[in-house]
């Protein structure tokens, strides 16, 4: 079973989670960098989970890890993550699908479609306590809408991760040159000016991208850096935890 399992891994050219399995087995990917930083709460028991941007499942997975009682993994597969190495996922949710069966997870728990965050309603997949939406927002031409079609199918903690531009703007001198002075502002990069990566369309700073989401309907926001004082683009990331209402108390 567990060289199966390691084969199958090797066999597939690019991963971008590093998700533990069983057997002592993790996949090559290299994300997340620093889970802790995500400050997703441990316990998850009960809730229904949306993951956006899901990609190989560790969040997916993590939400299953930590109690969720079911979990609907979307993904448009439209970033291009690997594409300067010649790779891409040609082959749609292959990855998930095997960490999914390593795992024991059945498919009714922790469900996966392919479909564009614009297309989310409560019509289409219904409701959900708590929203994943991590390394999204800067690859969408139209991120307010995004949130807005996420704050329709939320009913109660939305949790957000994005390239901020706080430390680092191609436009202001790139890494160590961002808007460091509580600026309401957001960047459009028409080519490959963020990272060299023609899909990041834009990105915010961490402030603009709070009251963006509290535009959207979540009056309760709390925000942080990935690091205080990034020196390199990877870290140059800021999270928010949102909230329509207060959890209820164990």
């Amino acid at each position: 079973m567990t060289a199966s399992l390691t084969e199958k891994i090797a066999a597939i050219p690019f991963w971008y989670h590093r998700i533990p399995l069983p057997g002592g087995i993790t996949t090559p990917g290299w994300a997340p960098m620093s889970p802790a930083l995500y400050r997703v709460p441990e316990d998850l028991t009960g809730r229904r989970v949306l993951d956006v941007g899901a990609w190989d499942g560790y969040w997916t997975f993590e939400a299953l890890r930590r109690g969720a009682k079911e979990v609907v993994a979307i993904d448009d597969f439209s970033d291009t993550i690997g594409a300067n190495l010649g790779i891409g996922r040609t082959a749609k949710w292959q990855t998930f699908d095997l960490c999914r069966a390593a795992l024991g997870y059945d498919e009714k728990r922790c469900q996966r479609t392919e479909m564009t965050v614009y297309d989310l309603s409560p019509e289409v997949l219904g409701t959900f306590d708590t929203v994943f939406f991590f390394g999204v927002l800067y690859h969408l031409r139209y991120p307010m809408l995004a949130l807005d079609k996420l704050a329709a199918v939320c009913n109660s903690d939305i949790h957000i991760e994005s390239a901020i531009l706080d430390d680092c703007s191609p436009y202001q001198g790139g890494v160590g040159h961002g808007y460091s002075g509580q600026q309401m502002v957001m960047e459009f990069y028409p080519g490959n000016e963020y990272a060299d990566n023609p899909s990041n369309w834009w990105a915010p700073t961490l402030l603009c991208l709070a009251q963006m989401l509290k535009a959207a309907g979540f009056p309760t926001i709390t925000g942080w850096k990935m690091t205080e004082k990034p020196t390199k683009i990877p870290q140059c990331r800021g999270f928010l935890h949102g909230q329509k209402q207060a959890r209820p108390a164990a």
